[in-house]
Protein backbone atom coordinates (compact mmCIF):
# COMPACT_ATOMS: atom_id res chain seq x y z
CA UNK A 1 0.00 0.00 0.00
CA UNK A 2 1.28 3.47 -0.88
CA UNK A 3 2.90 5.05 2.17
CA UNK A 4 2.35 2.04 4.43
CA UNK A 5 4.68 1.69 7.40
CA UNK A 6 7.29 -1.05 7.68
CA UNK A 7 9.31 -1.99 10.74
CA UNK A 8 10.23 -5.67 10.38
CA UNK A 9 13.65 -6.29 8.97
CA UNK A 10 14.57 -2.60 8.69
CA UNK A 11 14.99 -0.54 5.59
CA UNK A 12 18.24 -2.19 4.52
CA UNK A 13 16.44 -5.49 4.00
CA UNK A 14 14.27 -3.82 1.36
CA UNK A 15 16.50 -1.06 -0.02
CA UNK A 16 20.23 -0.73 -0.63
CA UNK A 17 21.37 2.72 0.48
CA UNK A 18 23.85 3.59 -2.25
CA UNK A 19 24.97 7.21 -1.93
CA UNK A 20 24.36 10.16 0.36
CA UNK A 21 22.86 13.03 -1.63
CA UNK A 22 22.69 15.65 1.09
CA UNK A 23 22.81 16.29 4.82
CA UNK A 24 21.31 18.83 7.18
CA UNK A 25 20.96 19.45 10.90
CA UNK A 26 18.13 16.97 11.33
CA UNK A 27 18.21 14.64 8.34
CA UNK A 28 20.07 13.05 5.45
CA UNK A 29 18.90 12.15 1.96
CA UNK A 30 20.19 8.97 0.33
CA UNK A 31 19.97 7.51 -3.13
CA UNK A 32 18.63 3.99 -2.65
CA UNK A 33 17.64 1.02 -4.79
CA UNK A 34 14.88 -1.45 -4.14
CA UNK A 35 16.54 -4.83 -3.84
CA UNK A 36 13.85 -6.72 -5.74
CA UNK A 37 12.55 -4.29 -8.38
CA UNK A 38 15.84 -2.34 -8.75
CA UNK A 39 13.85 0.91 -8.72
CA UNK A 40 15.84 3.96 -7.60
CA UNK A 41 14.33 6.18 -4.90
CA UNK A 42 15.35 8.97 -2.54
CA UNK A 43 15.32 8.12 1.16
CA UNK A 44 15.03 10.92 3.70
CA UNK A 45 16.51 9.77 7.00
CA UNK A 46 15.35 11.82 10.02
CA UNK A 47 17.21 11.51 13.31
CA UNK A 48 14.58 11.16 16.05
CA UNK A 49 16.78 12.57 18.79
CA UNK A 50 17.09 15.82 16.83
CA UNK A 51 13.30 16.23 16.60
CA UNK A 52 12.32 14.95 20.04
CA UNK A 53 9.03 16.45 21.17
CA UNK A 54 7.97 17.32 17.64
CA UNK A 55 6.74 13.88 16.58
CA UNK A 56 3.15 15.05 16.03
CA UNK A 57 4.29 17.81 13.70
CA UNK A 58 6.37 15.43 11.63
CA UNK A 59 3.43 13.04 11.50
CA UNK A 60 1.35 15.84 9.97
CA UNK A 61 3.72 16.05 7.00
CA UNK A 62 3.64 12.28 6.57
CA UNK A 63 -0.16 12.19 6.80
CA UNK A 64 -0.40 14.84 4.08
CA UNK A 65 2.01 12.98 1.80
CA UNK A 66 0.14 9.71 2.27
CA UNK A 67 -3.02 11.31 0.90
CA UNK A 68 -1.31 12.39 -2.31
CA UNK A 69 -1.09 10.43 -5.56
CA UNK A 70 -0.64 12.74 -8.56
CA UNK A 71 1.78 12.69 -11.47
CA UNK A 72 2.93 16.26 -10.81
CA UNK A 73 3.58 15.82 -7.09
CA UNK A 74 6.49 14.04 -5.43
CA UNK A 75 5.28 10.80 -3.88
CA UNK A 76 5.84 9.18 -0.51
CA UNK A 77 6.25 5.53 -1.40
CA UNK A 78 6.98 3.98 1.98
CA UNK A 79 8.06 4.65 5.56
CA UNK A 80 10.34 2.74 7.91
CA UNK A 81 10.38 3.38 11.64
CA UNK A 82 13.30 2.34 13.85
CA UNK A 83 14.10 3.35 17.45
CA UNK A 84 16.67 5.90 16.33
CA UNK A 85 15.52 7.02 12.88
CA UNK A 86 12.52 7.56 10.64
CA UNK A 87 12.98 6.84 6.94
CA UNK A 88 10.76 8.39 4.27
CA UNK A 89 11.05 6.70 0.88
CA UNK A 90 10.28 9.29 -1.80
CA UNK A 91 10.12 9.54 -5.57
CA UNK A 92 13.62 10.12 -6.95
CA UNK A 93 13.63 13.41 -8.83
CA UNK A 94 16.68 13.80 -11.07
CA UNK A 95 15.85 16.63 -13.46
CA UNK A 96 16.86 19.53 -11.24
CA UNK A 97 15.17 22.75 -10.28
CA UNK A 98 12.95 24.73 -12.63
CA UNK A 99 15.11 27.86 -12.86
CA UNK A 100 18.28 25.83 -13.43
CA UNK A 101 16.62 24.09 -16.37
CA UNK A 102 15.61 27.43 -17.89
CA UNK A 103 19.21 28.64 -17.64
CA UNK A 104 20.40 25.54 -19.48
CA UNK A 105 18.00 25.97 -22.38
CA UNK A 106 18.84 27.75 -25.62
CA UNK A 107 15.24 28.49 -26.51
CA UNK A 108 12.58 29.45 -23.98
CA UNK A 109 9.19 30.99 -24.69
CA UNK A 110 5.97 32.13 -23.04
CA UNK A 111 4.45 28.88 -24.23
CA UNK A 112 7.08 26.95 -22.26
CA UNK A 113 6.27 28.98 -19.15
CA UNK A 114 2.54 28.45 -19.71
CA UNK A 115 3.10 24.69 -19.92
CA UNK A 116 4.95 24.70 -16.59
CA UNK A 117 2.25 26.74 -14.86
CA UNK A 118 -0.49 24.52 -16.26
CA UNK A 119 1.14 21.50 -14.64
CA UNK A 120 1.54 23.37 -11.35
CA UNK A 121 -2.11 24.42 -11.44
CA UNK A 122 -3.28 20.86 -12.12
CA UNK A 123 -1.30 19.66 -9.10
CA UNK A 124 -2.52 22.49 -6.86
CA UNK A 125 -6.10 21.86 -7.98
CA UNK A 126 -5.69 18.23 -6.91
CA UNK A 127 -4.30 19.29 -3.52
CA UNK A 128 -7.09 21.78 -2.96
CA UNK A 129 -9.75 19.19 -3.75
CA UNK A 130 -8.22 17.09 -0.99
CA UNK A 131 -8.37 20.09 1.33
CA UNK A 132 -4.58 20.51 1.38
CA UNK A 133 -2.92 23.94 1.24
CA UNK A 134 0.77 23.76 0.26
CA UNK A 135 1.79 27.16 1.71
CA UNK A 136 5.33 27.16 0.30
CA UNK A 137 5.09 27.13 -3.49
CA UNK A 138 8.21 28.66 -5.08
CA UNK A 139 10.56 27.83 -7.97
CA UNK A 140 12.94 25.86 -5.72
CA UNK A 141 10.09 23.46 -4.94
CA UNK A 142 9.26 22.89 -8.62
CA UNK A 143 11.47 20.12 -9.96
CA UNK A 144 11.81 18.24 -13.22
CA UNK A 145 11.28 14.53 -12.71
CA UNK A 146 13.98 13.54 -15.23
CA UNK A 147 16.75 15.31 -17.18
CA UNK A 148 14.94 14.66 -20.46
CA UNK A 149 13.39 17.43 -22.55
CA UNK A 150 9.85 16.10 -22.19
CA UNK A 151 10.09 15.69 -18.41
CA UNK A 152 7.11 16.71 -16.34
CA UNK A 153 7.21 19.13 -13.40
CA UNK A 154 6.68 17.85 -9.86
CA UNK A 155 5.88 19.84 -6.73
CA UNK A 156 7.99 18.94 -3.70
CA UNK A 157 8.46 19.92 -0.05
CA UNK A 158 5.27 19.53 1.97
CA UNK A 159 6.78 20.54 5.30
CA UNK A 160 4.49 23.56 5.62
CA UNK A 161 1.42 22.03 4.02
CA UNK A 162 -1.75 21.84 6.05
CA UNK A 163 -5.07 20.06 5.79
CA UNK A 164 -7.99 22.45 6.15
CA UNK A 165 -9.93 20.01 8.31
CA UNK A 166 -7.25 20.45 10.98
CA UNK A 167 -8.60 23.90 11.75
CA UNK A 168 -8.40 27.52 10.70
CA UNK A 169 -5.15 28.54 9.00
CA UNK A 170 -3.65 31.66 10.53
CA UNK A 171 0.06 30.97 11.04
CA UNK A 172 2.45 33.48 9.51
CA UNK A 173 4.72 31.21 7.49
CA UNK A 174 6.15 30.64 4.03
CA UNK A 175 8.99 32.11 2.00
CA UNK A 176 9.07 35.93 2.11
CA UNK A 177 8.92 36.75 -1.61
CA UNK A 178 6.03 34.38 -2.29
CA UNK A 179 3.82 34.85 0.76
CA UNK A 180 0.29 36.22 0.20
CA UNK A 181 -0.90 39.55 1.67
CA UNK A 182 -3.49 37.96 3.94
CA UNK A 183 -0.76 35.92 5.65
CA UNK A 184 1.31 39.04 6.33
CA UNK A 185 -1.81 40.79 7.60
CA UNK A 186 -2.22 37.94 10.09
CA UNK A 187 -5.70 37.18 8.85
CA UNK A 188 -7.36 33.80 8.56
CA UNK A 189 -6.56 32.40 5.14
CA UNK A 190 -7.08 29.42 2.86
CA UNK A 191 -6.32 27.91 -0.52
CA UNK A 192 -6.02 31.29 -2.24
CA UNK A 193 -2.52 31.74 -0.77
CA UNK A 194 -1.27 29.06 -3.16
CA UNK A 195 -2.73 30.93 -6.16
CA UNK A 196 -0.91 34.10 -5.11
CA UNK A 197 2.33 32.11 -5.10
CA UNK A 198 1.54 30.75 -8.58
CA UNK A 199 1.17 34.36 -9.71
CA UNK A 200 4.59 35.26 -8.32
CA UNK A 201 6.16 32.20 -9.96
CA UNK A 202 4.50 33.04 -13.30
CA UNK A 203 5.91 36.56 -13.11
CA UNK A 204 9.43 35.25 -12.46
CA UNK A 205 9.21 32.74 -15.32
CA UNK A 206 8.48 35.55 -17.79
CA UNK A 207 11.11 38.09 -16.76
CA UNK A 208 13.60 36.35 -14.48
CA UNK A 209 13.07 38.49 -11.37
CA UNK A 210 10.31 38.65 -8.72
CA UNK A 211 7.46 41.17 -8.69
CA UNK A 212 8.17 42.12 -5.08
CA UNK A 213 11.70 42.69 -3.88
CA UNK A 214 13.58 44.77 -1.35
CA UNK A 215 16.63 44.16 0.83
CA UNK A 216 14.55 45.44 3.73
CA UNK A 217 11.93 42.91 4.81
CA UNK A 218 9.58 45.59 6.12
CA UNK A 219 9.51 47.30 2.72
CA UNK A 220 9.13 43.95 0.95
CA UNK A 221 6.10 43.10 3.08
CA UNK A 222 4.62 46.55 2.50
CA UNK A 223 4.88 46.05 -1.27
CA UNK A 224 3.18 42.67 -1.01
CA UNK A 225 0.35 43.87 1.24
CA UNK A 226 -0.31 46.78 -1.13
CA UNK A 227 0.12 44.63 -4.25
CA UNK A 228 2.65 47.09 -5.65
CA UNK A 229 4.44 45.70 -8.70
CA UNK A 230 5.07 46.73 -12.30
CA UNK A 231 5.54 45.14 -15.70
CA UNK A 232 8.79 47.02 -16.21
CA UNK A 233 10.14 48.07 -19.60
CA UNK A 234 12.12 46.74 -21.41
CA UNK A 235 11.80 43.33 -19.69
CA UNK A 236 8.06 43.04 -20.32
CA UNK A 237 7.89 44.75 -23.72
CA UNK A 238 7.85 41.45 -25.62
CA UNK A 239 5.46 39.66 -23.24
CA UNK A 240 1.85 39.23 -24.30
CA UNK A 241 -1.00 41.17 -22.76
CA UNK A 242 -2.64 37.83 -22.04
CA UNK A 243 0.26 36.79 -19.80
CA UNK A 244 0.08 40.09 -17.93
CA UNK A 245 -3.67 39.68 -17.53
CA UNK A 246 -3.21 36.17 -16.13
CA UNK A 247 -0.69 37.38 -13.54
CA UNK A 248 -2.81 40.40 -12.64
CA UNK A 249 -5.75 38.15 -11.83
CA UNK A 250 -3.59 36.07 -9.48
CA UNK A 251 -1.75 38.91 -7.73
CA UNK A 252 -4.97 40.31 -6.30
CA UNK A 253 -4.54 41.56 -2.75
CA UNK A 254 -8.08 40.50 -1.80
CA UNK A 255 -8.21 36.69 -1.87
CA UNK A 256 -11.84 36.57 -3.00
CA UNK A 257 -10.89 38.45 -6.19
CA UNK A 258 -8.08 36.04 -6.99
CA UNK A 259 -8.56 33.31 -9.60
CA UNK A 260 -9.02 29.82 -8.20
CA UNK A 261 -7.39 26.81 -9.89
CA UNK A 262 -10.30 26.08 -12.22
CA UNK A 263 -10.51 29.70 -13.34
CA UNK A 264 -6.75 29.94 -13.80
CA UNK A 265 -6.71 26.77 -15.91
CA UNK A 266 -9.43 28.24 -18.12
CA UNK A 267 -7.54 31.50 -18.70
CA UNK A 268 -6.55 31.95 -22.38
CA UNK A 269 -2.85 32.14 -21.47
CA UNK A 270 -3.09 28.60 -20.11
CA UNK A 271 -5.75 26.99 -22.28
CA UNK A 272 -6.46 29.37 -25.15
CA UNK A 273 -3.24 29.43 -27.12
CA UNK A 274 -2.42 33.08 -26.41
CA UNK A 275 1.03 32.36 -24.95
CA UNK A 276 3.58 33.62 -27.46
CA UNK A 277 6.31 31.45 -28.98
CA UNK A 278 8.86 34.26 -29.22
CA UNK A 279 12.24 33.25 -27.73
CA UNK A 280 12.77 35.20 -24.49
CA UNK A 281 15.61 33.05 -23.17
CA UNK A 282 18.39 35.63 -23.29
CA UNK A 283 16.46 38.24 -21.32
CA UNK A 284 14.97 35.85 -18.77
CA UNK A 285 18.16 33.85 -18.15
CA UNK A 286 20.23 37.02 -17.70
CA UNK A 287 17.81 38.27 -15.03
CA UNK A 288 17.62 34.87 -13.30
CA UNK A 289 21.41 34.81 -13.01
CA UNK A 290 21.51 38.36 -11.73
CA UNK A 291 18.62 38.03 -9.29
CA UNK A 292 19.01 34.53 -7.92
CA UNK A 293 22.79 34.03 -8.04
CA UNK A 294 23.21 34.64 -4.31
CA UNK A 295 20.45 32.22 -3.40
CA UNK A 296 21.03 29.25 -5.69
CA UNK A 297 21.98 25.85 -4.39
CA UNK A 298 21.99 22.42 -5.95
CA UNK A 299 19.96 19.63 -4.41
CA UNK A 300 19.59 16.11 -5.74
CA UNK A 301 16.41 15.93 -3.71
CA UNK A 302 14.54 18.94 -2.38
CA UNK A 303 13.83 18.48 1.32
CA UNK A 304 14.26 22.05 2.56
CA UNK A 305 11.69 23.69 4.80
CA UNK A 306 11.60 27.46 5.03
CA UNK A 307 9.57 29.17 7.74
CA UNK A 308 9.48 32.93 8.10
CA UNK A 309 7.69 33.99 11.28
CA UNK A 310 6.71 37.63 11.11
CA UNK A 311 4.90 37.87 14.41
CA UNK A 312 6.17 37.42 17.93
CA UNK A 313 2.73 36.17 18.94
CA UNK A 314 3.72 32.55 18.38
CA UNK A 315 1.44 31.20 21.05
CA UNK A 316 -1.36 29.22 19.39
CA UNK A 317 -1.23 25.56 18.50
CA UNK A 318 -0.74 25.85 14.73
CA UNK A 319 2.18 28.24 15.18
CA UNK A 320 3.90 25.71 17.42
CA UNK A 321 3.17 22.90 15.01
CA UNK A 322 4.69 24.73 12.06
CA UNK A 323 7.82 25.60 14.02
CA UNK A 324 8.12 21.93 14.82
CA UNK A 325 7.72 20.96 11.20
CA UNK A 326 10.60 23.20 10.28
CA UNK A 327 12.77 21.46 12.82
CA UNK A 328 11.59 18.01 11.79
CA UNK A 329 12.27 18.57 8.13
CA UNK A 330 15.70 19.99 8.59
CA UNK A 331 17.67 21.70 5.86
CA UNK A 332 19.57 20.27 2.94
CA UNK A 333 20.69 23.56 1.47
CA UNK A 334 23.99 23.15 -0.32
CA UNK A 335 25.24 26.46 -1.56
CA UNK A 336 27.17 26.51 -4.81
Amino acid sequence: MKGAGNTDGGITSVYELKEKLGEGSFSEVWLAQHRRSQKLVAVKCIRKRAVAGKEAMLQNEIDVLRKIDHENIVSLEDTFDTPAKLYLVMTLVTGGELLDRILDRGIYTEKDASCVIRQVLEAVKYLHKLGIVHRDLKPENLLYETPFKDSKIVISDFGLSKMEDQGVLSTVCGSPGYVAPEILQQKKYGKAVDLWAVGVISYILLCGYPPFYDENDTELYRQIMKGEYEFDSPFWDDISQSAKDFISHLLQVEPEKRLDCDQALQHPWISGGTALERNIHSTVSAQIQKTFAKNQWKRAFNATLVVKHLSKKATHTEEEEDAGLAAAGGSLQKHS
